[in-house]
């Protein structure tokens, strides 16, 4: 069964139950561009509800709305928040317009669900118009980015609960090795020793130090253009629109939700998305280090470093028996990769406004949202499948540390540098081990000796009397 509805273009048939109409049609027909559509990503569909119902509040304060009018598309709107109709948003998030295809999706759809609730038929616009009640006041121009930033920032809120769960777990993992003394490495050579916990501290502490910065970024999506219309003069709204908007837009929300100072400057402007991708590039270069290193400290398990293992998660080949692949640091590793990429395109496209407007923002908040939803899924993956069930090697990292000539590093400020250089460069040479020299040589007691290489001397700053009893 179908439905005629027509606009600017001409007439087509819509699918008769259907609760998006021909500008809709129009964009699935225009825009089969790639895997991510608008019903992909529920937080936006949210926002165009949030910002569809701080429009219908003000305008129907300022009496441009009917109280029937208002209290259909106010249900309709608050039905969507609640998860219903969700899969009548079928337009691919990338598109041409700026936009209008996304906006008119979620116009037709309010629209159409407010003429059901009022009794009348699917496509009756005379009742409930898309364009000229639920679109009231509005442009795409601000409708669509004011709906990205809301979306956005609750996207961002439930982004850092899977961040700290992360970060905990990667804290639970430095309380757990704090006295498992390893070998640090700088240039992926020997450095000096440190504590397996100090690895996974450091890592928990590159990770928080995050949060402030990505918070700062996600801020800026409260700042929205609600009464810009189609280039930020405020046409085709009445005086004080804007400031109703957006005040029923902080009562729907809860949050502290700002107009632009400038309309014209922020209608154009999609730096809050750079700005906000950018952050998210800072996490996964973070977290693209962090799993080079649970690779290669885990790798093995007899010709790798091997100063934990991983949980083995699946086969590793299918033509070596027995081998198994730190999968779950790769894919995450692959997803740093994707948020990285998809900076770059928000950074390019955010350079094409040109006058008034930026066309390339459907784009943008495509990388935005994917980036934001990978991640999510990266931190929980990379939590619940690899760093709660890293389980430590002690044996193997005291190995590295009786075998290594770095601790004679701990020797330096005893003995001095050029004689502890003479004990590193025989130690390479004899294959003996650094105490066993310095014994053999008589520089130091064996009760000193052990004093300066005791763990908790080796891992801080320390001052210690000791005095050698020879010199090379």
């Amino acid at each position: 069964m179908k439905r005629i509805e027509s606009d600017l273009i001409g007439s087509m048939e819509v699918p008769a139950q259907a609760l998006y109409g021909v500008q809709t049609l129009r964009g699935i027909e225009n825009f089969p561009i790639s895997c991510f559509h608008l019903c992909d990503f529920p937080l936006f569909i949210n926002g165009l509800a949030m910002t569809k119902l701080g429009a219908a509040m003000a305008n129907h304060k300022l009496g441009l709305l009917t109280d029937q009018q208002y209290e259909a598309i106010a249900q309709a709107c608050k039905e969507i928040l609640e998860g219903q109709h969700h899969d009548e948003f079928p337009v691919d998030m990338i598109q041409g317009g700026a936009g209008t295809t996304t906006n008119m999706n979620a116009n037709e759809v309010i629209a159409n669900r407010a003429l059901q609730i009022m009794g009348h038929e699917l496509g009756d616009y005379k009742y409930c118009s898309p364009n000229d009640h639920v679109n009231c006041s509005q442009s795409t121009n601000d409708a669509y980015p004011t709906a990205i930033h809301l979306g956005l920032y609750a996207t961002h809120l439930k982004f850092m609960e899977h961040y700290e769960l992360l970060i905990k777990s990667f804290e639970a993992k430095a309380e757990e090795f704090k006295d498992i003394l390893k070998m640090g490495r700088t240039q992926l050579e020997d450095a000096v020793p440190m504590t397996l916990g100090q690895t996974f501290g450091a890592f928990a502490s590159i990770l928080r130090d995050e949060i402030r910065n990505i918070n700062f970024a996600a801020e800026e999506f409260l700042t929205v253009n609600m009464g810009a219309t189609a280039i930020g003069t405020g046409i085709c709204s009445e005086p004080g629109y804007a400031e109703k908007c957006v005040a029923a837009l902080c009562e729907i929300t809860g949050w502290e939700i700002r107009l632009a100072p400038n309309l014209v400057a922020a209608t154009s402007d999609t730096s809050c998305m750079v700005g906000y991708s950018s952050a998210m590039r800072r996490i996964a270069t973070k977290l693209n280090k962090i799993c080079n290193d649970l690779r290669l400290l885990a790798s093995g398990p007899r010709c790798g470093l091997h100063e934990f293992d991983l949980p083995a998660r699946q086969p590793g080949s299918s033509i070596m028996p027995g081998k198994v692949n730190p999968v779950i640091p790769e894919v995450m590793n692959q997803i740093c990769y994707k948020v990285i990429g998809n900076d770059l395109c928000v950074a390019m496209s955010s350079e094409e406004a040109q006058m008034e407007l930026n066309a390339m923002e459907p784009v943008m908040a495509q990388c935005c949202f994917e980036s934001a939803q990978i991640m999510m899924n990266g931190f929980d993956t990379l939590r619940i499948n690899c760093v709660d069930g890293i389980t430590a090697n002690p044996e193997q990292c005291r190995k590295y540390i009786h075998d290594s000539f770095g601790v004679v590093t701990a020797l330096n400020p005893v003995i001095g540098y050029k004689n502890s250089t003479k004990i590193a460069k025989e130690a390479m040479a004899t294959g003996k081990s650094v105490y066993d020299l310095v014994l053999e040589h008589g520089i130091l007691t064996k009760e000193d000796l052990d004093t300066i290489l005791a763990p908790e001397n080796m891992i801080r700053p320390v001052k210690l009397d000791i005095k050698p009893l020879k010199q090379l």
